[in-house]
């Protein structure tokens, strides 16, 4: 069963797929930056100062001025701002892996043409075989 598992865990797929996962991880690590530090304050600004993961909808009977507040005090809340952030996040992780799949297609190169295995009858135009001498409809040589 050992010997099974590291043939399993061997297999070029299941490596291939570990690597994915990490690097995948690491690069949502990345755009989750890009999105809460570079995209979203510039947005804000343009919508009058507004920081977006300050959205929220608090659903106890106290106020509080910020999300950090109403969770320090363990009160129920509605995070709107964070919700957009995590989409936005997850727009961007798409449209990137979309563009990179993209490109790898392109660059793939495209299978090189099977040899033919038949060849027509110059005289009756049948298919016969690639190594016929005579055709099998006209009786001709071919």
């Amino acid at each position: 069963m050992l010997k099974e598992f590291k043939e399993f865990a061997m297999r070029g797929n299941v490596v291939d797929l570990a690597v994915g996962v990490i690097l995948g991880a690491a690069f949502g690590k990345i755009v989750t930056s890009l999105v809460k530090d570079i995209v979203m304050p510039p947005i804000g600004m343009l919508l009058g100062g507004v920081d977006f993961s300050e959205f929220f909808i608090n659903l106890s009977n106290q106020s509080y001025d910020t999300l950090a507040a109403a969770q320090e005090a363990g009160a129920a809340t509605i995070n709107i701002g964070l919700f957009l952030n995590s989409v936005l996040d997850f727009v961007i992780v798409a449209f990137a892996i979309f563009i990179v799949i993209k490109q790898m297609n392109r660059l793939k190169k495209a299978p090189a043409p099977a040899d033919p295995t038949t060849k027509d009858c110059p005289l009756c135009l049948s298919s016969v075989p690639i190594k016929a001498t005579k055709c099998a409809h006209c009786t001709s040589d071919i």
